[in-house]
Order: C-alpha cells, then structure tokens, then sequence
C-alpha cells in the first residue's frame, strides 16, 4: 500500500523508544523523537547509532545506508516537532499520571494524530484514556518485546471506547514495518507474551524449589527439547498434531501438580535479600562474575537478525 503515514512520533527515549526509531528511520519514516533533557538526547542518538553499527557488523546495512536512514531522525526537545505526526508511540515510565500529562501535551500540539500508541507492558487502554479530552478514542497498547527493531511481534489491544479504524490503522503500519501484529479480543494484565513467559517462569521456579533440578539444567531442557519447535511451528499446531486425546491425558496427569503459585516464589525473595539480584549484582541464579557479556548479547540476538532484511530507503530524507 502507499504510506499512510509519513511522520511517527515517539516519546521518550529509553531503550523501547531509541528500538523503535531504529525501525522506523529503517523503513523510510520521518520519526520525532521527543527527548526530556539534552543528556537524555545525546544517549538516544548514542544508542541509536550503535544499533546500526551493529547492523552493518551482521551484513544487513552497509554505512552509507545507516548515514541514510539517520536523516529521518529528529531528536527534540519540543511537542511541536511532532506536530505533524499520524501516529505517535508513547514510550514513557508505567505511570498512568505521567502517560496523562504527555496525552494532555499531544491533545494541544499534533492535530493530525490519528492513533496514539501505548507501548505499556501492564496498563490496560482504558486507564490510559481516563483523562483525555480529545484523543481518548485513539488510545491503544502496543505492547513489543525488546529489542523492538529485531523482535518483530506486536500485541494490539484497544478499550471500550476505542474508536472504529484505529487498531485497523496502526495494524497496517506495524506491517509495514515489517512486524507481526496480534490483535486481543480484549484487554488482560500481561497480555499474550508476558502471560505465556510467566506461567513457564512460575513453573520452572517451582522445579527448582522442590528440589527437582538445576537452573542450568533447566534452561538446558529448554534449549534443547521443545523452545527450537516453536520458532517454526505453534504450540495449538503442536499439539494437534499430537493429538488431543493423548494431549487430554497428559493435562490429567500434569495439571494437578503443576504449580498455581498466586505469591513470588521463595527462591526470588532469598536471592534478593541476599543482594543477588542479576547481572549488575555479578550473582542471580547464575554467578555472572567473569561472563563475556558481550558474547551474552551476541547469543540473546542471535534468533532475530534474521528478522531485520529491510528494503532501507535509497535517498535521505
């Protein structure tokens, strides 16, 4: 399709956020970024032209390409920059007050919104839009995974008085951005991605507090068994194929002992009270003293470049 939008809007600039002009600049939108404090805007440009480094270290961007997709950043500390926006990404801390206060801003400043997007992780789109006086219809969640240029899935979710159209609109561009949108039929705390990582999180904790394995070993089994099969294949595809009536066994024999925990498991508390709370600690579950972290990284992103063969624009902005 021809662009319907040609301006994006982002506010903030933290990890999503600089992700998300990466994408953007990528595929030849003009992208505003609106930055609080100079500091902030020197780590956003700082950050964003390290991930294109690292985008023409694995072959998918040559210099002179990155140098190009630069040109359609604008990092402001001005609303007014974005004013002509279509769609604006409001990446800001999980605070429904904060979030207020910028709606409140781009109800005054960017008359052409049509959809303004919530990259929320927790807060569900009617308690984004309470307060709005104009734009309160075109409030929705999209919820990303982070890094959000590499990792394409997309959770969309609208509220009760989300205008006809909007998700409708904001799908087609995540598309166009190469992404792989999800639409909920309604909205749930932790959507889709974080309900299905936290129910596998909930039970391998619970492996480990009854004494039944390791976390090495544990994170082997997943490595190693089933988490490669459904990079290619669906879980409802799986066990399909299985068959349902050995599937049906199966949940009888497994589903009264699997954990339904509704408190933070123990083994979270102990390790924090003991200050090991993860890698900047050097000790979480692992002892990350010594770790080469920049072979850790190279490992997290290793499933997803694949996911980053853009047709970057040809001519700067």
């Amino acid at each position: 399709m021809g662009k319907e939008v040609r301006t994006i809007g982002i506010v903030g600039t933290g990890i999503i956020a600089t992700s998300l002009a990466v994408l953007t600049t990528g595929h030849g939108f003009r992208t505003v970024v609106y930055a609080r404090s100079e500091s902030s805007a020197k780590r956003c440009l700082n950050d964003y032209e390290n991930h294109w480094k690292s985008m023409v270290g694995h072959g998918l961007a040559t210099s002179e390409q990155a140098d190009i997709c630069k040109t359609y950043l604008v990092i402001s500390s001005d609303y007014k920059d974005m004013a002509d926006a279509e769609i604006v990404f409001e990446s800001a801390l999980e605070n429904p007050d904060v979030k207020h206060g910028i709606y409140h801003i781009l109800e005054e400043t960017c008359p052409k919104v049509k959809a303004i997007c919530s990259v929320s992780s927790s807060i569900v789109p009617d308690v984004l839009a309470e307060t709005c006086e104009k734009y309160g219809d075109r409030i929705i969640v999209t919820h990303p995974f982070n890094p959000v240029h590499m990792v394409p899935y997309f959770e969309l979710c609208g509220g009760k008085n989300t205008a006809p159209g909007v998700i409708e609109y904001v799908y087609r561009l995540l598309e166009e951005l190469d992404r792989k949108p999800v639409v909920l039929k309604k909205p749930t705390p932790g959507f889709i991605g974080n309900r299905l990582q936290f129910a596998l999180w909930r039970e391998v904790l619970a492996l480990v507090e009854e004494g039944v394995a390791e976390p090495r070993d544990i994170d082997r089994a997943l490595q190693y068994s089933f988490c490669p099969r459904y990079t290619s294949i669906g879980i409802f595809e799986h066990f399909d194929n299985g068959g349902l009536e050995l599937n049906r066994t199966t949940c009888r024999n497994l589903f009264p002992i699997i954990s339904d925990t509704k408190t933070v498991p123990k083994c979270i508390d102990e390790l924090i009270a003991e200050g090991k709370t993860g890698v900047k600690a050097g000790e979480g579950f692992y002892d990350w003293h010594g770790v080469n972290m920049d072979a850790y990284r190279e490992r997290v992103n290793a499933p997803y470049w694949k996911f980053c063969q853009w047709d970057l624009p040809k001519e700067n902005m």
